[in-house]
């Protein structure tokens, strides 16, 4: 059976290959303006979507208001899709530490790091996959100490009847302000919640502007540790050191979502998922709404990170550009 985009979906993207558009990306994209009102969107903001790894963050708010007590570096690591890097790594094997705990105590599946140079170097030294490899370990680690630190059970903390769970969608809820539609399971095992663009916006604009609490332990983790939510050699990470005090998540089947310390936000999604028209979709989105011309951002790092080139016998011949 053959299904179609969206009908809300837009082209967000074009292949060019020598001057010849040969395909596009369909999707949504969103920018909040600083006082929190829609400034504009392409495709559909407003139906529920399923953010994957975007949620992480604030994921990590309610474990912090329910307890969890990390400092910053390991809680950036709560936040994190993680390459597999040695720093993230010793991260969370001291993460599960503090609690008494080790990798067996993971219930993330078994994974080879999720960057081709991260895990070539793995199978050079001899290693097998592992729970501790799998990008999302972080984040499963931290909801593992947040059961120790209430004494809850460690052995079901993924099933969606745990009180980790419910404490999650409770404040998931609240910082997207919409009722929780979906609840799945993620590609970790973890219950997955479902918002709408606009909704992930909201939220990581709460967090962006936060002056206290657990919104903005988390933010200023992302912000003072953002190799440790991404990776050494990720596009996520360049683009936050391009932008003085932005935070930012990205996640599976391209979704996106950014947010500054002045509460300008930006929430993506790429229909199929097509993880090369993310980074361009979001610079794109970036510079629609001014975000390079503001002071202190280093405007031709963000452009970099929407730079996608297509070659042809070695050399450029094209590349991908954003439609909107």
């Amino acid at each position: 059976m053959t299904s179609l985009p969206h009908p809300a979906h837009a082209v967000v993207a074009e292949i060019v290959r020598s001057g010849f558009v040969e395909g596009h990306h369909y999707g949504s994209v969103m920018a909040l303006a600083a006082d929190g009102s829609v400034e504009w969107s392409v495709g559909d903001a407003d139906s529920p979507a399923l953010p994957r790894s975007c949620n992480k963050p604030l994921q990590a708010v309610a474990m912090v208001e329910t307890g969890l007590d990390l400092p910053p570096d390991l809680l950036a690591l709560a936040s994190a899709s993680h390459s597999g890097e040695l720093m993230h790594l010793d991260g969370v094997r001291r993460l599960l530490g503090r609690v008494g705990l080790t990798e067996d105590d993971l219930q993330c599946p078994v994974d080879w790091p999720m960057i081709d140079a991260v895990r070539d170097e793995a199978l050079r030294a001899g290693d097998e996959p592992s729970r501790l490899f799998m990008n999302c370990s972080g984040k499963h680690a931290a909801m593992l100490a947040t059961c120790v630190a209430n004494g809850w059970d460690t052995s079901t903390y993924l099933n969606p009847t745990h009180p980790l769970q419910q404490q999650v969608v409770e404040t998931f809820s609240r910082l997207t302000g919409e009722p929780v539609a979906t609840v799945a399971i993620d590609g970790c095992g973890a219950p997955l919640l479902s918002t709408s663009l606009t909704g992930l916006a909201r939220a990581f604009r709460t967090l962006a502007i936060a002056t206290d609490g657990p919104e903005q332990a988390v933010a200023e983790a992302i912000r003072t540790h953002p190799e440790l939510v991404s990776g050494s050699t990720r596009d996520e990470l360049r683009l936050l050191r391009a932008i003085p005090g932005a935070i930012g998540k990205a996640g599976a089947e391209a979704c996106y979502a950014m947010a500054l310390p002045d509460g300008r936000a930006f929430a993506m999604k790429i229909d199929d998922g097509g993880a090369r028209a993310r980074p361009v979709v979001m610079a794109a989105a970036l510079e629609r709404s001014g975000v390079p011309d503001l002071p202190d951002v280093d405007a031709a790092a963000v452009r970099r990170t929407g730079e996608h080139v297509l070659l042809g016998g070695g050399a450029p011949v094209g590349g991908i550009r954003a439609a909107f």
